[in-house]
């Protein structure tokens, strides 16, 4: 049998890093991240237990690099949605909805994600991160920034100051009063983006992660819900 060629390698290690993220992505918001361990991430993935420190250092980073995932998919799903937009203002409005939406749909991971980066070793600028970074600076540019680069980490500090405030426990913040502060400093009509009590636009409040990872990733996740979900009526009292 001939040697696998570099292409193939490469592909394999990006679907067995895909396979982690997801895995991680699911299980700390199922349980939680004290709770979730290193090998039950490799056994939802598929993958053997050593591999996981092959592409992260530790769960940590693991997890940090999931939730960019996250945050830059959904961003990146609000910014483009129909109808699409090239109008700065209602970029804008759309990326201050995607991030205060992740505190009300994945309160326990944007927890952790929070309490993460405040740990001594900071965050992690993996390719999750960076993506995520690009996006919202590319929102600040389009916005009519005349200096994106020094508006961007201004912005980035209030939707994580926002998402901070609204997850903080017994004091929660309304998502709502931080969203009207933020369009107000940034003058955005109220209307713009998704306006709290719309009917969603596609694109958002979607449960099923899965999408946000490569087609052999997602088949893998739909194939779970489906066991949860067969597991969850097995067990129901008729």
């Amino acid at each position: 049998m001939s040697p696998r060629s570099a292409s193939v390698n490469e592909e394999l290690r990006r679907r067995s890093r895909e396979r982690l993220l997801q895995a991680a992505l699911e299980l700390v918001g199922e349980r939680g991240y004290e709770a979730t361990t290193l090998g039950d991430i490799a056994d939802r993935a598929g993958s053997a237990r050593g591999l996981v420190s092959y592409y992260f250092p530790g769960k940590r980073q693991l997890v940090q690099s999931a939730v960019h995932r996250l945050m830059h998919r959904t961003l990146e799903e609000a910014l483009e949605r129909e109808p699409r937009t090239e109008d700065g203002r209602e970029r804008m409005a759309r990326a201050i909805d995607a991030i205060l939406g992740l505190a009300r749909d994945h309160p326990m991971l944007m927890r952790q994600h929070m309490a993460g980066i405040l740990q001594a070793e900071g965050f992690v600028q993996c390719p999750e991160q960076q993506r995520l970074a690009e996006l919202l600076s590319d929102t600040m540019a389009r916005y009519g920034s005349p200096d994106a680069a020094t508006d961007y980490p201004m912005l980035r500090a209030l939707l994580m100051g926002s998402v901070y405030a609204a997850l903080v426990p017994g004091v929660p913040m309304p998502l709502r009063t931080l969203r009207a502060e933020l369009f107000r400093r940034y003058r955005l009509d109220w209307e713009r983006g998704a306006p709290p009590g719309a009917e969603a636009p596609d694109g958002t409040c979607h449960e099923d992660l899965s999408r946000f990872f490569a087609p052999e990733s997602r088949e893998q996740g739909r194939e779970h819900n489906r066991e949860t979900d067969e597991s969850g009526r097995s067990g129901r009292p008729e």
